[in-house]
């Protein structure tokens, strides 16, 4: 069968440019990859005739005996079966092709591009968390907050390149400023960091001696955090470039600060909303009354109680919880009745006691009701 012939192929006119011919390959590399084309079992065998043409065309000596002898340049009357320039095996060289491309076909499944000869000269520093504890008070008012972060800064003495004296770091001889390094296995291309310089793509010959070469130092810092009004356990701020210091002069970090509201002794939060319980008395609250309750400003409101209620009955004081953090009005707070049953009496108050439950047959429906249910419950049973 007729070999196709490599201008076709790689889809470039006949003239094309060095620059051209890389372009449709890469094209073609991308198409035809075998990762890419699992369900075409024809894939392969296009990508190595792909991988074939570019590795005589991107040759300026076998492109010209290409171009003036057609397949017959790198048959067996031409050289005895060698190819131009030592290339040998339908094939072709895989390895010194592939990597021409490698970048361009996995740069997006790797997060990076490759870029020629730059390798990562600087590395961002990390993102720090710090978990911030205030009480229901502050989260109310909001404030400024002080706190003390354990974290690296960039070494004063080096200013952050790792190199004694501030010099700065040298392309790494192993993987020549990339990063990274490449191992043939078999039909595929192994790339790996390079073991050298860490994948930073630098290397430092004299190393700051305060920081060891790392451009960064161990520190406590003393920051002020904003905390705004309204604030609740999980609400997290960020604050940018105050995380870890980054590695050789590289960017800092984050720092992520996560609120934690205390419980409180009066109140429960419930989003805006606060409940409070408050105890009455057995009186007041078949009687009726008014009580003075706390608010979370710190200040005073008084709420009337109907006579006869009951304990869980609920009242509501508008706009005293607390305020919006992300707009809105302010909650409410929300008084919860807990009718309190007197201990400790004395003799005279049993007796008043029993006379007055004596004159209260009538006063106490909830209870006649559910006593009621009950006679009709066992009449039922007992049928």
């Amino acid at each position: 069968m007729a070999k196709r012939d490599y201008y076709e192929i790689l889809g470039v006119a006949k003239g094309a440019s060095a620059d051209e011919i890389k372009k449709g390959y890469r094209t073609k590399a991308k198409e035809l990859h075998p990762d890419r084309n699992a369900d075409n079992p024809k894939a392969e065998a296009q990508f190595k005739e792909a991988n074939e043409a570019y590795e005589v065309l991107k040759n300026a000596e076998k492109k010209a005996a290409y171009d003036r002898y057609g397949h017959a340049a790198f048959e067996g009357g031409m050289g005895g079966g060698q190819r131009p320039g030592g290339y040998g095996g339908g094939q072709g060289d895989f390895s010194s092709a592939f990597s021409d491309v490698f970048d361009d076909l996995f740069g997006d499944f790797m997060g990076q591009r490759g870029g020629g000869g730059g390798g990562r000269r600087a590395a961002r520093g990390a993102d720090l968390r710090y978990n911030l504890g205030i009480t229901l008070e502050e989260a109310f008012k909001g404030m400024q907050k002080s706190i003390s972060v354990p974290t690296s800064i960039a070494c004063d003495s080096c200013k952050g390149s790792g190199a004694e004296g501030g010099a700065e770091p040298t392309t790494c001889p192993t993987c020549s400023g990339m990063g990274k390094v490449r191992a043939q296995q078999g039909f595929f291309t192994v790339e790996r960091t390079c073991p050298t310089c860490s994948g930073m793509g630098q290397i430092v010959k004299n190393p700051c001696k305060s920081c060891r070469g790392a451009g960064r130092v161990e520190k406590e810092r003393a920051l002020s955090v904003n905390i705004p009004a309204g604030v609740e356990t999980g609400t997290r701020i960020r604050l940018a470039g105050e995380g870890e210091a980054g590695l050789r002069g590289g960017p800092s970090g984050d720092l992520y600060i996560f609120i934690e509201v205390q419980d409180h002794k009066l109140f429960e939060r419930d989003g805006p909303n606060l409940f409070c319980r408050v105890p009455v008395s057995m009186s007041t609250a078949a009687l009726g009354g008014s009580i003075e309750v706390p608010t979370i400003d710190g200040g005073r409101g008084r709420v009337q109680i109907p006579a006869g209620s009951q304990s869980g009955r609920q009242m509501r004081l508008r706009s005293k919880g607390m305020p919006p953090l992300r707009g809105g009005g302010a909650g409410d707070m929300i008084i919860e009745l807990a009718v309190e049953t007197p201990v400790n009496l004395t003799g005279r108050q049993k007796e008043l006691l029993q006379e007055f439950e004596k004159e209260s047959e009538n006063n106490n429906p909830e209870s006649s009701s559910f006593f009621s249910s009950v006679k009709s419950f066992w009449d039922t049973m007992k049928g």
